[in-house]
C-alpha cells in the first residue's frame, strides 16, 4: 500500500458525537489497490473469479483492460481509513452493520482510492452507548464517480 498524508482528523468523545452530526471528513490517505492486494483478498475469501485475478484475460475482455478489485475488499478498507479521519475516545465499540451499500464504479488494479465520511446520525442506545451512522464514499483518483457509497452503523461506549 502506498499512501500520502491524510487530512487532520476529528478527535471527539462518545458523549460529544451528537454535536458533530453533519461533519464531513476526508480525504483519507491514498491507497493503491494493486494486483497483489486483489489476489490476496481473492485467495482469503475464495473469490478468485477471473475478473479479479486473470490479468491477461482482463486485458483482452474487460473495458478497463485490467482486473478489478472486489467490492468487499474496498469495504474492508473503511475501518482503517476511517480511523485516520476520526478519533473517538471510547472504552469499547461494536460494528453494528451496514444499512446501504452501492458499488458505483469499478476499481481497476493500480487505481488510487481515498475515503470520505459524513457523520449522519448519533443516537443514544439503552445500555449507555451512542449509535453512530456514518456515510462513506470511496473516490477513485481521476474519476468523478465513487467506487462505492455505504452507510455504516457502529455503537460506541464511553
Amino acid at each position: 500500500m502506498s499512501s500520502t498524508e491524510a487530512s487532520s482528523r476529528l478527535v471527539t468523545s462518545v458523549a460529544d458525537l451528537p454535536g458533530h452530526i453533519g461533519a464531513e471528513l476526508g480525504p483519507s490517505r491514498t491507497v493503491v489497490i494493486d494486483q497483489p492486494m486483489i489476489d490476496a483478498f481473492g485467495k482469503i475469501t475464495g473469490d478468485e473469479h477471473w475478473i479479479h485475478t486473470d490479468v491477461e484475460r482482463a486485458r483482452r475482455e474487460l473495458p478497463w483492460k485490467a482486473p478489478i478489485a472486489h467490492g468487499y475488499l474496498l469495504l474492508a478498507l473503511i475501518t482503517g481509513l476511517n480511523s485516520e479521519l476520526i478519533d473517538i475516545k471510547f472504552k469499547r465499540a461494536l460494528n453494528y452493520g451496514l444499512n446501504r451499500v452501492r458499488f458505483t464504479g469499478a476499481v481497476p488494479a493500480g487505481s488510487k482510492v481515498t475515503l470520505f465520511s459524513k457523520l449522519a446520525n448519533a443516537e443514544p442506545v439503552d445500555d449507555g452507548g451512542i449509535r453512530l451512522t456514518s456515510e462513506f464514499r470511496m473516490m477513485i483518483e481521476g474519476k468523478d464517480r465513487p467506487a462505492f457509497v455505504a452507510e455504516q452503523i457502529s455503537v460506541f461506549y464511553p
